[in-house]
């Protein structure tokens, strides 16, 4: 069998993770509303520091926010009543309050799953997103600076998406779950930071494209992929959620803009005033064809850009699917030649599903996109 104890392995002594659901100045919950107030933090005629509402739930480990926005600042955004399991704490962060989440790490991952997808995919597939969900959640806790204060994670693509129990309707991922339990990808006795994205567009891309180059993660290699370019509609369905399917031709995509529409664009989106654009130029790209810096010539001064996520949001109003493109003048303005949607790195997940749907085990998948790993059994 392939899995393995590693003594080098952290033990991990907090089987539970708090996960920032939501920050408004006004939280509408199954239990009443709640506001913020000069700092404080306003619920049935009170105030308070914080609030954990645990003990006065009428069904215990139950409770619905309305109005959650997923896919924030992206082409999906959109808003959801969601309900949960565990405790739910109100604290205060700055001018507004925060819904908190705490909850067992396996059943933070049965949401997971069913939220980053449709989940109605291969077993095999699911294990494997199980294996790199668990991976990436623990890697970030043990991070010098974790990506978040006051909680463990937040609930959206910023992380990892987590809709709650609402999402949670296919037995078979809370079977993936509990036969993965307490599994993860370690490198040289090390947690992996299990990177993915929806679809890689053909070539998957090296973590320091998009992210610190100074920050080694080996085991995120640049592979070929060859699966992700499906149009197979009962793969894709089983992948991609309900919104995710209003995305068409993710694989290789056009955007289309007037040179005026994409000057305004681009100097709301950096706020500064670079004029007129003349040229886009990639200065430097990885494997995957994804550019980490893009210099924008206009006609009052010169900018350069990166890495891929600032690229994906100057030349869109919400995100560009991905910053593999090509750049292709036209009589009236640019014409961008894209493939893949996300940043690339670590498991795609359409080509990933397809390798599942195909007869590949999780082990398989695993060990396509992530190199020189073990499949490592972190706790009972």
């Amino acid at each position: 069998m392939e899995t393995v104890n590693n003594n080098n392995v952290q033990t991990v002594s907090n089987k539970d993770v708090t996960v920032g659901i939501m920050s408004a100045k006004e939280i509408t919950t199954s239990e009443g509303v709640v506001s913020w107030h000069e700092g404080q933090i306003l619920f049935d005629g009170r105030l308070y520091d914080r609030l954990d509402f645990t003990p006065f739930l009428s069904k215990p480990r139950q409770f619905t926010l309305h109005n959650v926005v997923i896919g924030k600042q992206f082409h999906w955004q959109r808003c959801q009543a969601q309900t949960f399991s565990g405790q739910l704490h109100i604290i205060v962060e700055g001018e507004n309050i925060t819904a908190v989440n705490t909850l067992p790490i396996e059943d933070y991952l049965t949401s997971v799953i069913s939220s980053e997808m449709r989940a109605t995919s291969s077993l095999q597939f699911l294990k494997a997103h199980a294996i790199i969900a668990r991976s990436w959640l623990l890697a970030q806790r043990r991070l010098p600076e974790p990506p978040h204060t006051n909680y463990d994670v937040c609930a959206d693509d910023h992380c990892q998406r987590y809709q709650g129990i609402t999402m949670q309707t296919n037995p078979h991922v809370v079977q993936a779950v509990d036969e993965t339990r307490g599994l993860v990808l370690t490198h040289k006795g090390r947690i992996c930071d299990t990177r993915y994205s929806k679809c890689c567009g053909g070539h998957t891309e090296l973590f320091s494209t998009c992210w610190d180059e100074h920050e080694p993660h080996p085991y995120l290699q640049s592979v070929a992929c060859p699966y992700c370019n499906t149009t197979d509609a009962s793969i894709l369905r089983q992948v991609l959620n309900d919104y995710d399917q209003e995305t068409h031709d993710f694989y290789h995509w056009h955007t289309l803009y007037t040179t005026d529409e994409l000057s305004i664009l681009v100097c709301r989106k950096l706020g500064i005033d670079i004029g007129t654009i003349k040229d886009m130029k990639a200065l430097s790209r990885g494997p995957s064809g994804r550019i980490s810096q893009l210099l924008i010539t206009g006609s009052k001064r010169q900018v350069t850009i990166g890495k891929e996520l600032n690229i994906r949001k100057a030349l869109s109003p919400t995100h560009l699917y991905s910053s593999a493109f090509s750049i292709h003048p036209t009589d009236t303005g640019f014409d961008i030649d894209g493939h893949g949607w996300g940043h690339g790195v670590g498991l795609c997940q359409i080509g990933a599903a397809v390798m599942g749907h195909q007869g590949a085990d999780y082990r398989t998948i695993l060990h396509h996109y992530y190199k020189d790993t073990e499949i490592t059994k972190l706790y009972e």
